[in-house]
């Protein structure tokens, strides 16, 4: 084999940067409302999931929704905005 080859084998994959997906709290939309429409934009959720994320928000004024890569995150932020919710993401350090 030669030393090319060895190198190419070795050479590490780098993961992809992760994004946080943040909701924030509003006095506009129920909490019953808030709770389905994260369970209908981030299908992996379960409705326990989705009312601590919901809590929360209402309590602290912002809560982590989901980690992932950038294109879900931007995904995911429009998906809440388009169903009137404030959403925004932010780099995940």
């Amino acid at each position: 084999m030669s030393v090319e080859t060895i190198e190419k084998r070795s050479t590490v994959r780098k993961l992809a940067p992760r994004y946080r997906v943040l909701l924030h709290n509003d006095d506009f939309n129920s909490m019953e409302y808030v709770v389905q429409a994260l369970i209908k934009t981030v299908p992996s959720l379960t409705q326990p999931q989705a009312v601590s994320i919901m809590m929360e928000a209402h309590n602290s004024g912002i809560a982590l929704v989901i980690t992932c890569a950038l294109e879900h995150a931007e995904f995911y932020c429009e998906n809440l905005k388009n169903q009137g919710l404030t959403s925004t993401i932010e780099p995940d350090e």
